[in-house]
């Protein structure tokens, strides 16, 4: 059965506008298939490297931030687009889809957003940072809520220049996971519109054990996945509207996104 001419038409629009953008990962071990009705997000086991990645945690991941960058793709082109995880049982290598649901009015968060999943990373980093005021981290924290997890800030010693904060999920499912790699890559993208630098770091099984203080701010069942670091650029501090950049892409190690152009 042929995709319809009116539905595969937007859809691979927003498909190739969706994977401009970067994701939180290098490999993108996964593709888009449009199908009848719908966008399918896919593994790709060419790309998949599962010594590397046994439980598929960094597929996961990078696969819900790509979803988070195909939602604006389709917000810029006045499409509502409705998600759901894992859809088929017996497929597990279809991880998500999408269906174009109606027409949506953009909204000035969402374009901010989009745009800074496509400009270029500047080339002058910011000489300084400051912690970022609480009301910036609450932001923060909404937009992770909002995407089904949470954001809960670390304690600081005093005088830090960043505020830590680890983001969780109840449960550690693949489904779970893709949240999560939504909720980060919105926090990221939130960041940079915001004017605050991140850097994050993937949680392994061994490291959770590491992240101290995290047992009191967290409720029974919920899994670290990602520990963060938020610093407002001390240029930023001084600007009416932050400068909008794209993220840095990379694994295995903390990464610092948002530095103002």
């Amino acid at each position: 059965m042929s995709v319809p001419v009116t539905t595969r038409a937007p859809a691979e629009r927003l498909v190739i506008a969706a994977t401009m953008g970067p994701t939180v990962h290098d490999v993108h071990a996964w593709r888009f298939k449009v199908v009848p009705d719908l966008i399918e997000l896919h593994a790709d086991p060419v790309r998949f490297r599962q010594k590397g990645d046994p439980g598929g945690r960094s597929l996961h991941l990078s696969s819900g931030a790509a979803l988070v960058n195909l939602r604006l793709a389709a917000a810029q082109l006045g499409h509502e687009a409705v998600v759901r995880l894992l859809p088929v049982a017996e497929r597990p290598f279809v991880l998500a889809s999408v269906r174009l649901a109606g027409r949506h009015r953009t909204t000035r968060d969402e374009r901010l957003l989009y745009a800074a999943t496509l400009r270029p990373v500047g080339l002058r980093r910011p000489t300084s940072y400051a912690k970022p005021p609480g009301r910036l981290v609450s932001e923060l924290g909404e937009v992770v809520r909002l995407e089904g997890a949470a954001l809960h800030p670390l304690p600081s010693p005093p005088g830090a220049l960043a505020q830590r904060a680890v983001l969780t999920t109840f449960g550690d499912s693949p489904a779970e996971r893709i949240r999560a790699g939504q909720a980060l890559q919105r926090l990221l993208l939130t960041g940079t519109v915001r004017g605050i630098s991140t850097s994050f770091q993937v949680c392994t099984d061994f490291q959770r054990a590491d992240v101290h203080g995290v047992e009191e701010l967290t409720r029974p069942g919920e899994v670290p996945q990602v520990l963060v670091e938020l610093a407002q650029t001390m240029d930023a501090r001084h600007l009416l509207k932050p400068a909008v950049s794209r993220q840095d892409e990379g694994q295995g190690h903390p990464q610092r996104v948002g530095h103002p152009l």
